[in-house]
């Protein structure tokens, strides 16, 4: 379920801050949301992977702890993310 290193690069590249930013909040954000979005795909079809199942949960639980982060510290910012990512409705 791992990214491949191009869609890293792509995603790093599109929530970057600045040129040499790889680990702001935008980009784990959006890095836990691809690698969220291809386990519910993949559990779509295997439903009993129970063991991909709780590394989702895990991948969710780490996400949302970030999101409340940014939500405090920074509202702007946390509101232009979920814009882009499209979580919240």
């Amino acid at each position: 379920m791992a990214l491949l290193a191009e869609q890293r690069n792509t995603i790093v590249s599109t929530h970057r801050q600045h040129d040499k930013d790889t680990g702001s909040v935008e980009v784990q954000v959006a890095m836990l949301t691809s690698e969220i979005n291809a386990i519910s795909e993949h559990l779509q079809g295997h439903a009993k992977d129970h063991h991909s199942r709780r590394g989702l949960l895990a991948k969710v639980g780490q996400r949302n702890s970030l999101l409340k982060y940014l939500a405090t510290n920074e509202p702007a910012r946390y509101q232009s993310l979920i814009a882009k990512l499209g979580l919240r409705k």
